[in-house]
């Protein structure tokens, strides 16, 4: 199997300063270049770009039932390691200003897809899902 190739993702913000702060200092994603109307960030390893948009306003978003849940859609985040959810999680779960959708759980215990997940909000209310695996053949199972 080849290695996996690094995703680029653009998406809108309201406000640069607050897209820098989450994604910098609570998610601490590594900045890259930056201009008056973005900012790169490197979100494990992935190109994630937050372009300012002024006329943004939150809502819009659907949700679907998975798992008794309701998944905000749409959504993006990254498949981490055991570790790197669990560091991550404790990071969320210290702060008081995180805005959770749905708190860290185990989705489809005891099934095939088997994963430990949570969803935010970042101050644009972009819906972020960050994932784990413990088996990661599990990702694509049916």
């Amino acid at each position: 199997m080849s290695a996996i190739r690094p995703f680029h993702l653009a998406f809108p913000v309201h406000d640069l300063e607050a897209a820098r702060v989450f994604y910098g200092d609570v998610l601490a994603c590594p900045q890259g270049r930056e201009d008056t109307h973005w900012i790169d960030y490197n979100l494990y390893g992935h190109q994630i770009v937050a372009h300012l948009d002024t006329s943004r306003t939150a809502g819009g978003a659907i949700n679907n039932a998975v798992d008794g849940d309701a998944v905000p859609v749409p959504h993006f985040g990254v498949v981490l390691t055991l570790e790197q959810f669990d560091e991550l999680k404790g990071r969320l779960e210290s702060r008081e200003d995180t805005r959770w959708v749905i708190k860290p759980r185990v989705r489809f215990a005891g099934e095939v897809g088997e994963q430990r997940t949570m969803f935010l909000l970042d101050p644009s209310g972009n819906a972020l899902e960050f994932k784990a695996f413990a088996d990661d053949s599990q990702l694509f199972a049916a």
